[in-house]
């Protein structure tokens, strides 16, 4: 998260925390949902204690997602990083920021496209790293499908995009083309003023006839 002291630390502690709670996830015992909020808290408590220690004000957002092997998905944002669901070349669902400008279009006093480019977008209402406990906003997808394709962004990808231009490029590009012309066409339309940049795409394909056989 830019703007803040040890913002690379925070986000290092949550991608640390994510991995080593993953190592002992259980699919047929542990509940899902639980398992990614503790992630949130877990990375939450261990930044703030780093703040503490270091004298620093490290804050991060988080946007993740856990498919399960029964194909499930299950979904946990923190801030305004974003998680997308598309199908067919069409969004079906996407997280809502915890900021300002989202608590606006909330109200009805701003469309989604005036947010896009307000002048108070990048001001959070909610992340790790606060004072107070972070949001931690659920999502489940209870059955993905061949084709679905899962986007988590930070906002220095998705603030350049509209959600039909996302999802057109996911629909017509392998992972890695779409990764790739997204940080290129961003990185563009920035013009050198853009913020922190990443994202994972991942596409749902059909099994093979050997798999599924096996299976």
């Amino acid at each position: 998260m830019g703007g803040r002291s040890g913002g690379r630390k925070a986000s290092d502690q949550v991608l640390l925390t994510a991995r080593q709670r993953f190592e002992r996830y259980a699919p047929q015992v542990d509940d899902p949902a639980e398992f990614l909020e503790n992630i949130v808290t877990e990375a939450h408590i261990v930044i703030r204690l780093t703040a503490l220690s270091a004298e620093e004000e490290p804050h991060s957002t988080l946007a993740a997602f856990l498919i399960n092997p029964s194909g499930t998905c299950h979904w946990v944002h923190s801030g305004d990083s974003r998680l997308y669901h598309f199908r067919n070349g069409r969004l079906l669902f996407r997280t809502k920021d915890h900021s300002y400008v989202q608590a606006l279009v909330d109200r009805g006093e701003l469309t989604e496209a005036e947010a896009q480019n307000h002048p108070r977008a990048n001001i959070l209402l909610g992340c790790l790293g606060t004072d107070s406990d972070p949001p931690a906003a659920l999502h489940t997808i209870e059955n993905l499908q061949p084709g679905d394709v899962l986007l988590a962004c930070s906002d220095g990808l998705w603030h350049y995009f509209t959600s039909a231009e996302l999802a057109a490029v996911v629909d017509a590009l392998t992972p890695r083309e779409a990764s790739e012309f997204l940080i290129e066409k961003a990185r563009a339309r920035a013009q050198g003023s853009g913020d922190n940049l990443c994202l994972a795409v991942v596409k749902i394909e059909a099994a093979s006839p050997s798999h599924a056989s096996a299976v």
